[in-house]
């Protein structure tokens, strides 16, 4: 039998390997310091939608929840990729009323929904969906009211050159410890620039959200400013999973699961983030305070990402039995065929390694 790499999850029909798929993952705690990883932990990685909380951030730091008037239930679509449900467009419509912006404003274009349920149901009633019904278009909405509490003016809000987006690129210079011109920007799928940065920078992102809420849930004196909007964005992910992704989907059924301990992000073509609080599970580990995660499926593979993450999970011992049995449907999941016959299964090719 051939030996397999390291930091593979390989899938079988028959018993017969069919697909193998490479993971990359860091660990990182709140010193910055690489604690376990999978691969290469320095993978340059675009963090597409996985960018979108620390892209929240700046959206606060403008100052525009307050000028509009703005809730935590507005910053949870800001963060999110939705499926487009009723509750999320009108959501981003309401956002978009409290910003006097409007549909047209919006620089995303429309698409198919990410659940195949508000799928159906958009065929049946003929329509075809259009900005709002975007799966980013609670960002979009809030990068107008940033742009607009900046510049009084939304046009261009999308453009790298635009104020919005310098201070969204000085926000990510700042929360992963790189210089700025060491993160490459391309364009992500719904027209905003995205990051390209080494996972364990992207983990060390995810690591300041958690780290931020554990300061504010138990620092006597009021935290500095950015460390509160970063405890506020990791409590409206927590405490508004639906806004986040929806009904299904992993990232809703993640965050449901662990109940608060944990925010988890997903990013386009194989790109996920996970933000983890202070707990004895943490300290065990060797980490001081919180833990950010970033994992990287090298092919993209949305269903072997989620795998993946769970996997990664219970291989550090983040959670409990009963978490992980929720987990399970996207952790091993069934492959079968339109008759419904059981035709292979996914295996783990790799062990989370501990950094020396």
């Amino acid at each position: 039998m051939a030996v397999l790499p390291n930091n593979c999850i390989f899938t079988d029909r028959g018993g017969i390997t069919e697909n193998m798929h490479y993971i990359h993952a860091a660990v990182v705690d709140a010193s910055g310091t690489l604690l376990y990883f999978v691969g290469n932990p320095s993978r340059v990685t675009l963090a597409r939608s996985t960018a979108k909380p620390a892209q929240a951030l700046a959206i606060l730091e403008t100052g525009a929840l307050d000028q509009y008037g703005l809730d935590d239930g507005d910053v949870a679509p800001m963060c999110a990729s939705h499926s487009s449900e009723h509750v999320h467009v009108a959501r981003a419509t309401d956002m978009l009323r409290k910003i006097d912006a409007r549909e047209q404003d919006l620089q995303c274009g429309g698409h198919a929904s990410l659940s195949e349920t508000v799928n159906a149901g958009w065929i049946k009633a003929s329509l075809v969906p259009s900005a709002i019904h975007s799966n980013c278009s609670g960002k979009h909405a809030g990068m107008i009211g940033g742009a607009k509490a900046l510049t009084t003016r939304s046009d261009g809000y999308h453009l790298p050159g635009h104020p919005m987006q310098v201070r969204v690129q000085q926000v990510f210079s700042e929360l992963s410890g790189l210089d700025a011109q060491d993160i490459e920007w391309g364009i992500d799928g719904c027209n905003l620039p995205a990051p390209a940065l080494p996972l364990m920078n992207l983990a060390r992102v995810y690591c300041g959200l958690a780290a931020s809420a554990d300061e504010a849930a138990v620092s006597s004196a009021a935290p500095a400013p950015r460390s509160q909007h970063l405890s506020r964005i990791f409590g409206a992910m927590a405490q508004n999973p639906r806004l986040v992704a929806g009904q299904g989907r992993f990232c809703t059924v993640l965050m449901e699961a662990y109940k608060g301990v944990l925010v988890g992000k997903l990013g386009a073509d194989g790109c996920y983030g996970v933000s983890v609080r202070v707990s004895d599970q943490t300290i065990a580990l060797g980490a001081e305070g919180a833990i950010g995660i970033a994992v990287k499926v090298e092919d993209g593979n949305i269903g072997i990402l989620y795998s993946a993450v769970v996997e990664i999970l219970q291989q550090l011992g983040i959670g409990t039995t009963a978490t992980w049995e929720v987990l399970e449907g996207f952790h091993r999941p069934r492959l079968i065929n339109t008759a419904g016959m059981v035709t292979g299964s996914l295996h783990f090719s790799f062990r989370v390694q501990r950094a020396s």
